[in-house]
Parts: structure tokens; C-alpha cells; sequence
């Protein structure tokens, strides 16, 4: 997904290309943004929590009080979920990779190929052999 790599569509071809290894990657890339969020959000919690209640418990404070407290919770239950949703959105591209591999290595199977033989220089796999799909090709 980053710069539009993992999917290509061919509008004169109708074709649409998934890369399982990008899917992987980009999984990482979104269970990493979920995790640091997730670490943002326990330091903004942390960060509060050690400023106490400095508005006071005279009328205006606690009127302060009264509005903030509330707030402060839905703040940070909310930015807590939003990491967890981020970091789902990376487990669910392992599942769309692993899917994806998985169907594609089926279908291939299903028409009798089999693996291509590795291609040295010069030469050519072998004509209406699938290549085997990879399951994980980043680094």
C-alpha cells in the first residue's frame, strides 16, 4: 500500500496484481505504527495522571473537574482503541497475504503445474508452469 506497490491495476487488462511479501510488509509497517501509538498514548496517560488536579476545589474547579474528568477518559480509551485498530489492520494483511499465497499456490496446483526451476541466465522456465508462490520475500 505504501506508494500504491502492492496492488496494480491493469484497466486495459482488467488485471489486479497482490504481492503476498508486500502484504507482509506492509503488516509490519502498520503492527509498528499501531505499537507506537499505543506507547504515545501510555506516556500522554502517564503524563496527566502526574499533573494531578491543579485546577483546585473551589466552584470553578471543580466545575473544571467535572467536565475534564470525563473527557480525559473518552480521550484516552479512544486513542488506546485506535492503536489497537491500527495494529489489527497489519494482522489482517498477514491474513489477506497468507490467503492470497495460499489460493494462488491451490488454483496452480489445481491446473497440474508445478514449481519453475530456477532460471539461470540465457534460458527459459519451462512453457504453462505456475511459479510458486512465495510467502514472505522482505526483509
Amino acid at each position: 500500500m505504501a506508494g500504491g506497490s502492492t496492488g496494480a491495476s491493469g484497466r486495459a487488462t482488467g488485471e489486479f496484481v497482490l504481492k503476498p511479501w508486500e502484504l507482509h510488509g506492509e503488516g509490519r509497517e502498520f503492527e509498528r505504527i499501531g505499537g507506537e501509538l499505543a506507547k504515545a498514548v501510555t506516556a500522554l496517560e502517564q503524563g496527566l495522571a502526574a499533573l494531578g488536579a491543579p485546577w483546585g476545589a473551589d466552584q470553578p474547579g471543580s466545575g473544571f473537574a467535572a467536565a475534564y474528568g470525563p473527557a480525559r477518559g473518552e480521550l484516552v480509551g479512544g486513542l488506546r482503541e485506535l492503536a489497537g485498530q491500527v495494529t489489527d489492520v497489519g494482522t489482517g494483511l498477514h491474513t489477506m497475504a497468507a490467503r492470497t499465497a495460499d489460493t494462488d499456490t491451490s488454483a496452480a496446483k489445481g491446473f497440474g503445474a508445478t514449481a519453475v526451476p530456477t532460471v539461470s541466465s540465457g534460458s527459459s522456465a519451462t512453457p504453462g508452469a505456475a511459479p510458486v508462490v512465495p510467502k514472505d520475500m522482505s526483509v
